[in-house]
């Protein structure tokens, strides 16, 4: 049975959303057209967002003017779940560095960066690594780049494999860890202990007993940041390749009627 929090909806169903690239661009901002979408799908169902990215950046691409991600989302799960809300207020959190310890992280981190010292590729930018509350955030090019060059490594990496290469190396070095490695997106990857991946985000739904739980992401191949929570025997899930892609199935699947 659902929680009266949710009575109100004519689907016992939570559909959840990977950010970049399924409902926008990459670190762009969403467009009015997803939004008034999304709207629409939260009379019929719940609905929440899972990002890798933190709070902060979430926040950035779906906001929109007069209401925050959370006025807009009943679920809000920011590094996978990590950081997480419904219906605006906080969830149970859980941290990285408690996990991981200060020693252990001291050792992975210092080889990270004379990894990247090392690395040669076309351009450096800034922030090659970002410290998370669930995980940290690994950029080859740095997290600083513009949209433009991101979209330049973005290129270069399909051709050249930087980012696979690199998690290769760290999944050799580091076998005792417990660490899973993630690609995702156009620039980076993630690294948080094993089970810390969008699957992380379930464990908030469990007591709601929802009778279906949709997935829709971009990186659902192996190695990509949506695979695990996209393969969940949880969830049915569905691979996209842009906003446009997102909102077409959803029409398909929920909203037969909309425009």
């Amino acid at each position: 049975m659902v929680s009266a929090t949710f009575a109100d909806r004519p689907l016992k169903t939570l559909i959840l959303f990977d950010v970049d690239d399924t409902l926008t661009p990459a670190r762009q901002p969403v467009s009015p057209d997803m939004i008034r979408l999304l709207r629409a799908l939260r009379k019929k169902a719940v609905i929440g967002v899972v990002g890798g990215s933190d709070l902060v950046k979430i926040s950035e691409q779906l906001s929109v003017a007069g209401s925050s991600v959370m006025d807009e989302f009943d679920y809000t799960f920011a590094e996978n779940g990590l950081t997480a809300y419904k219906m605006g207020q906080a969830l149970p959190s859980q941290s990285f560095i408690k996990y991981m310890g200060e020693e252990r992280y001291k050792v992975l981190v210092n080889f990270i960066l004379h990894y990247l010292a090392d690395l040669d590729i076309p351009i450096k930018r800034g922030t090659f690594i970002e410290f998370r509350n669930g995980m940290i955030n690994v950029s080859p090019i740095g997290r600083n780049a513009t949209v433009a060059e991101r979209n330049e490594f973005n290129l270069y990496d399909k051709q050249h494999g930087v980012r696979a290469a690199f998690v290769s190396v760290l999944k050799e070095k580091f076998p005792d860890y417990g660490l899973t490695f993630a690609i995702g997106g156009q620039i980076s990857f993630d690294v948080f202990p094993n089970g810390w991946d969008k699957t992380y985000c379930l464990r908030h739904v469990e007591d709601e007993q929802f009778e279906e739980i949709h997935f829709f992401g971009d990186k659902t191949h192996k190695g990509g940041n949506d695979y695990e929570i996209y393969t969940d025997s949880r969830t049915i899930g569905h691979a996209v390749s842009s906003p446009a892609d997102t909102a077409r199935l959803l029409k398909e699947l929920f909203l037969p009627d909309s425009e």
